[in-house]
């Protein structure tokens, strides 16, 4: 069994692609050269491999770290969206409450001016009366005195605290 090289079954995973275990060689320097080169060309092939691997796995890292920026910007986006629409609605409230609060507002002191002008014609058509009460007071006090002044006669109701 001098000079054979064995590979090693397919099973064993390792960090390289192919792994390859030598057996003691005989003397012979061209069979260690060509076993040499052999060897680094493996451990090239292998380190080919694993760095491809390496930037694959780095391109689905990127790749996933994109996916979730993306999703967590659409969530970001959703949310913005309803807070905008919320705030929307709120306000719309907010100015229809205010607009209701004014019409009654401007109701209520035109309920008010009409009850105080009321009050004021009330208290002109009081003035109105009392006036005209004065007014028939001083006609039958000026008849009544006419009359005293006709008959030469004395007011029986003269000065009434005395």
């Amino acid at each position: 069994m001098k000079g054979e090289i064995t590979v090693t079954p397919p099973e064993e995973k390792s960090n390289e692609s192919t792994a390859l275990v030598a057996a003691p060689k005989a003397l012979g320097t061209a069979q260690n050269k060509g076993s040499r080169g052999s060897a680094d060309r493996d451990l090239a092939l292998a380190k080919v491999e694993k760095e491809k691997k390496l930037t694959f796995i780095k391109a689905w890292e990127e790749s996933e770290k994109t996916k979730a920026d993306n999703k967590a910007q659409k969530k970001m986006s959703i949310v913005t969206s309803w807070e905008n629409s919320k705030k929307a609605t709120k306000e719309a409230d907010l100015r229809k409450t205010e607009e209701g609060l004014e019409k009654k507002k401007a109701e209520h002191g035109e309920k008010m001016k009409n009850k105080v002008a009321l009050i004021h014609k009330q208290a002109e058509e009081k003035r109105a009366v009392i006036q005209a009460k004065r007014g028939e007071e001083i006609l039958k006090a000026e008849e009544v005195a006419a009359k005293y002044r006709a008959t030469g006669y004395m007011p029986k109701k003269f000065l009434g605290c005395f």
